[in-house]
């Protein structure tokens, strides 16, 4: 076990003593400038934006993403994918999965500090604590006061941002599973289905609770991934350190004195990185599960540092190794080895989806009679067609049979089948029977009558009676 982990067991039970059940003090972190707190601003701009703004988005008159469960059908822009397309958002999940994995081995908790829905929705909720309420010392200061009308406007006002807030979360949410325009009249109208009136609450609650109240609760004892994350880390991850060969031993100074005139370090024990950190934690007590890496510490020392005309970095993004003096390979094989899975299926899953035909075809062999011998002696099998138009207009098809010479296609050779819709067809093959062979394999061949690439092929059996000459 190595001495990090021994501390936080250390200092777990340290909280922990005297009491079994300690009650977790409310955290108000300090808002912070910098360069790392921009980045997650725009962060936080870009994936609302994205999430509030792109299921309004209209694509060919339908919304432009919209999973439509009633009808099996997910719309994504100019795409539409069907059950039978599972394997693609498998591979989206496992290259999600790689990815993770990749961006951690990397650089650490990147993802909970600057993109998980979690930090990001946290992150606006506190925005507006903020505007209301004010900074960190004036929340504290209301937080500990007697209840008064003063209060009580700015709490209501508070809950009442969040919650407007929590609604359009789920409506939105909502939306990208029912249109959101026809779910948006409904609700306006309070003319909801039960079920959507059920999950438009249900997601507004889980906002309101998980980004109003629970906050980094969720964060240290509810994701899995701060537990499984130092299975993926090693020392030649990059993580947010504190340096304590160059801040060791902290203590106060003035800004004009030398601090190894005093036996002192660069750390000035100000504690801001404790004040801003959202979790509430002690960056300069070595790395811990729950650090989420917002490097919101990073920025507050580095303007502590300027202030006090020592160099930045004393808290900063670096490696095990780096802290203790080895070298550091930041690119290094398990990084390579992610590296080249991401781009292998990556690049599968986009030629994949590139290349895929809006069409699909079943073949099933009639079996009951694997043949019939006709008066003429010519042998007949019988199949049955699942046709399948995964595309947004109805079209007609084309059969054509490769491999069996003079095969006769008792059936339609051409039929139309609607948008989004299945049909099945009645295929009956005649022919005389191939000499020595009491199984043939051919070739179904099924296209779109107005665009030749709309085409699939299927093989098929063909069988006779066995000892046919």
């Amino acid at each position: 076990m190595s001495d990090r982990y021994v501390r936080q067991i250390d200092r777990a039970a340290g909280r922990a003593h005297g009491s079994m059940y300690r009650k977790e003090p409310k955290i108000h972190p300090r808002e912070v400038r910098g360069r790392f707190s921009r980045l997650r601003k725009l962060a936080v701009v870009a994936l609302l934006g994205l999430y509030y703004g792109m299921v309004w988005l209209r694509w060919d008159d339908r919304q432009a993403v919209l999973f439509d469960l009633p009808a099996r059908k997910f719309h994504v822009f100019g795409l539409t994918f069907w059950p039978q397309d599972f394997i693609y958002l498998t591979l989206l999940l496992i290259l999600a999965g790689l990815a993770l994995f990749f961006f951690t081995g990397l650089a650490g908790r990147i993802w909970c500090g600057f993109a998980c829905p979690q930090t990001v929705w946290t992150e606006a909720f506190l925005a507006m604590e903020r505007w209301v309420e004010g900074d960190r010392a004036r929340r504290i200061k209301l937080d500990r006061a007697a209840w008064s009308a003063g209060k009580v406007a700015r709490k209501s006002l508070k809950h009442a941002l969040w919650i407007a807030f929590s609604l359009l979360t789920g409506l939105t949410f909502v939306g990208y599973f029912t249109p959101i325009t026809e779910l948006a009249a409904k609700l306006t109208a309070f003319a909801a289905g039960p079920w959507e009136t059920f999950w438009v609450g249900f997601y507004s609650l889980a906002t309101y609770g998980n980004a109003g109240f629970l906050r980094e609760q969720v964060c240290k004892y509810m994701c899995p991934y701060a537990r499984f994350q130092s299975a993926m880390f090693d020392h030649d991850t990059l993580v947010i350190s504190y340096d304590g060969a160059r801040g060791e031993p902290r203590g106060g100074r003035r800004r004009a004195s030398d601090p190894s005139h005093k036996g002192l370090g660069d750390c000035i024990d100000c504690t801001l990185c404790v004040q801003v950190c959202p979790t509430g934690i002690d960056i300069r007590d070595g790395l811990q599960y729950e650090c989420i890496a917002c490097a919101a510490c990073i920025d507050v020392c580095d303007s502590v540092m300027d202030k006090m005309d020592y160099p930045r970095g004393l808290i900063r993004y670096t490696t095990e190794n780096a802290l203790a003096g080895r070298r550091t390979r930041v690119v290094r094989p398990r990084i390579i080895v992610y590296a080249a899975l991401l781009a292998v299926i990556g690049t599968g899953l986009a030629y994949g989806i590139a290349t895929r035909v809006p069409l699909r075809m079943d073949v099933l062999h009639d079996r009951n009679a694997l043949y019939r011998v006709l008066a003429d002696g010519r042998i007949e099998n019988v199949y049955a067609l699942k046709v399948t138009n995964m595309s947004d207009q109805s079209r007609v098809f084309h059969l054509e049979v490769d491999g069996l010479p003079g095969v006769e296609v008792n059936t339609l050779a051409d039929f139309s089948v609607a948008a989004g819709e299945t049909l099945r067809v009645p295929l009956r093959l005649r022919a005389s029977a191939p000499a020595g062979k009491p199984v043939t394999s051919l070739d179904l061949r099924l296209r779109a009558g107005d665009d030749a690439a709309v085409a699939v092929t299927r093989e098929a059996r063909f069988f006779v009676p066995m000892g046919t000459p």
